[in-house]
């Protein structure tokens, strides 16, 4: 086992790392930049090291900075959490030539799936379902054209290297495609230097559900059910709850054996989540496989009673997982609380947060880094804390987050707390009718 983690991210992400490192009785340090010096990973971490200004390049995406403090601090492992590099293969690399262990899958296992194309043609060969679509990057407008034809209207063009929504366009005709061609080039070659697009069957009234996996360097792989993600903006998830509303058991043996299939098919060695689209006949696709622990993997936790961040330190270790398969036993709901004015196109709010109380009670975990006196750097993603909810069903859970919510109470800053106390007393989301284009119509009052 580890001796001393370094955790190569910040705020809630880091803390909860630092909590399960604690528990196994294993040492942290806490990396961070001159924006972050008073947040709490800082303070709790066993040691901290200044890695750079505020700006993320100079900091917390900065490789020779992050090795160094490893080294310095006698580290002997890496826990990427969740952003920043936690899928740069080039970063997993570097960690292993320099004696470090990289808490996470394999250099080849992050290219494997990091690249679109290259997951989509291992999946086809895997036998899971994937989305409808052109083989491999478009090389034309005129090839665009032509596969947009084949395939039949409505059709979505992503960046191979994409994620955050951002290269993405849905292109309701031909009339439209030439525009939204070049749009989503130019978007992805700013986002990710990479202007690699291709084009698939735009699923209409979908869900977003994913199961979680588990793998380790034995060749065994299992899962622990599925997540809702439907309730997103701009394809960013704002609500994610276990089980679906919409699944069935006969949907979910057939979802999670996919997943298992999708991650043997690289021989996964770590936590990951693989990504379905399902359309409302219940008919599923392949999306895309994050190769991290994500944000949402409390709600996972919480219905299945299992911690995923030690079990992603013990796999990295060279433990044996059990391989057996996992399903909800519970009801969770986990909202993001961010910094944003939900009543001004979710603009981001940085800031002095001037009062917090948090609220608590059973069935309620809060995992946040901030609190009264905390400022809010402008610099990072807006989320500053999630609240997750758990009950016996799922109408319990949703009036359990309600007066949860009601009880939470930031001043200084604006967060989306309002919105998400106007989502669990509307009538459609409370009955599980929706998709991922529920939020289009949602109307702040």
């Amino acid at each position: 086992m580890f001796n001393k983690i370094l955790i190569a991210n910040r705020g809630e992400i880091a803390l909860r790392i630092i909590r399960t490192c604690r528990e196994m009785g294993i040492k942290t340090v806490a990396v961070y930049s001159t924006a972050d010096k008073e947040s709490l990973h800082v303070k709790f971490a066993d040691e901290a090291v200044c890695i750079g200004k505020a700006s993320s390049a100079e900091s917390y995406l900065n490789i020779p900075h992050l090795i160094a403090a490893a080294e310095i601090t006698n580290a002997d492992a890496i826990h990427p959490g969740y952003g920043f590099l936690a899928e740069n293969a080039r970063f997993a690399e570097i960690c292993g030539q320099n004696g470090l262990k990289f808490i996470g899958p394999t250099p080849d296992q992050i290219r494997s799936m990091g690249d679109k194309i290259t997951a989509k043609e291992t999946m086809i060969r895997a036998g899971v379902p994937v989305v409808p679509g052109g083989e491999g990057l478009l090389q034309s407008l005129e090839g665009a054209k032509r596969i947009a034809k084949e395939i039949g209207y409505p059709v979505i063009l992503k960046a191979t290297a994409g994620g955050g929504g951002k290269g993405m366009r849905v292109v309701w005709s031909e009339e439209e495609l030439e525009r939204n061609y070049n749009m989503a080039k130019t978007e992805a070659l700013a986002a990710f230097k990479n202007d690699g697009v291709y084009m698939e069957k735009f699923v209409e009234e979908p869900r977003h559900i994913e199961i979680q996996v588990a793998g380790d360097r034995y060749g065994t792989v299992c899962h622990l059910s599925e997540r809702d993600c439907s309730i997103q903006r701009r394809h960013q998830k704002l609500v994610e709850e276990s089980p679906s509303p919409f699944m069935t058991p006969e949907l979910r043996y057939a979802m999670g054996e996919a997943a298992k299939k999708a991650a043997s098919a690289i021989a996964y060695e770590s936590v990951g989540t693989i990504e379905f689209l399902v359309d409302k006949h219940r008919n599923f696709y392949f999306m895309e496989m994050n190769t991290r622990i994500q944000v949402e993997h409390c709600v996972t936790e919480e219905v299945t009673n299992f911690d995923l961040i030690k079990e992603q330190i013990l796999i990295a270790a060279g433990e044996k997982i059990s391989g057996l398969d996992y399903e909800p036993q519970m009801h969770a709901i986990e909202c993001r609380i961010n910094a944003e004015d939900p009543y001004n196109e979710f603009r981001p709010s940085p800031g002095k947060i001037t009062t917090l109380h948090q609220p608590g009670g059973h069935g309620i975990r809060v995992d946040s880094h901030v609190y009264a006196g905390y400022v809010i750097p402008p610099y990072y993603d807006s989320m500053i804390g999630k609240i997750i909810a758990v009950a016996r069903t799922r109408e319990e859970a949703i009036n359990t987050m309600s007066r949860a919510l009601s009880e939470y109470v930031i001043e200084g800053i604006k967060t989306t707390i309002p919105f998400h106390q106007q989502l669990m007393r509307n009538e459609d989301f409370r009955s599980g009718n929706f998709t991922t284009k529920f939020l289009d119509s949602f109307q702040m009052k």
